[in-house]
Order: C-alpha cells, then structure tokens, then sequence
C-alpha cells in the first residue's frame, strides 16, 4: 500500500506492478489549498498522476471515495481539515510532502494569511460549515484491484 506517494517516484509503471491500492488525488477544492497556499499545490499537481491512468496500469480499479474523519491523527495534508491552526506548526507541515518539498517563500504568504484569518474570526466564519461535520471528502480515493 502506498499513500500520497505516487508522485516521488521515479518509475511509475514498476511501482504500479507491486501495488494493490493506492491513494493519489487530492482534490483542490480544499481550502488550504484553494485559499491558502495555491501556487504550492500548482507546483505539486506537476507531479500528480491522475486516476484514470493509475486504474489503467491496474487494468482497471474499483474507486472508493475515503472520507476524512474530523480527529484524524495520521497527519497527512487534509488530516487538519477542521483544525486549521495546526497547519502552523512546524512540526505539522514537515510531515506533509507539499510542505517540506516547498520552499518557504512560497508558502509562508498563504500561512501569515490563515494565521490572520484564524485570530480575526474569518476563518471560522468562512468555514463554518465545516465545524459541524465529522467527516469530509477532500478527494482521496482508495484504488483496488486484482493485479
């Protein structure tokens, strides 16, 4: 199994023939992504690989939609979905490839923003929708097939 790994590697056809599953799409309408830090995930997408060519090196692939729970503590890019604050720490973003493969230059503008968001109210008051849900789909799929 691999997660969010797809795009460091070198040889995308032999690491499809070890796999069973994998989880490559995020999807951008997540607003650390879509508001705070969208010229990172533009660098990042040069590296994706879209589905639909990972379930033709399968040879097909059931496409499960892996929703995101609230508390979730594997601390991967959406994992603070609903806990905005932590994208501040820096802790937190050296687990997260978009963040330590970005230099920060580039991310520390959308970081000041939230930051200012987050101590103003704005942030809350944009997403309060979200302070309700105990899950959200910000588009990782769960690949599965038989190879």
């Amino acid at each position: 199994m691999a997660l969010l790994t797809v795009h460091h590697w070198s040889d995308l056809e032999a690491g499809m023939g070890e796999l069973r599953r994998i989880d490559p799409d995020i999807n951008h309408r997540f607003w650390l992504l879509d508001e705070y830090v969208s010229e990172a995930a533009a660098l990042d997408d040069t590296r994706a690989v879209a589905v639909d060519r990972l379930v033709t090196l399968l040879g097909g692939a059931r496409i499960e939609t892996v929703p995101v729970p609230h508390d979730c503590t594997d601390g991967f890019l959406a994992a603070f979905w609903r806990r905005p604050e932590a994208y501040l720490y820096p802790r937190v973003r050296a687990g997260i490839s978009l963040f330590a493969q970005t230099s920060d230059d580039v991310i520390q503008p959308g970081l000041t923003r939230l930051a200012d968001d987050l101590s103003s109210g704005r942030w809350h008051r944009r997403h309060a929708d979200l302070l309700d849900r105990d899950t959200l789909d910000v588009g990782y799929r769960l690949l599965v097939a038989d190879v």
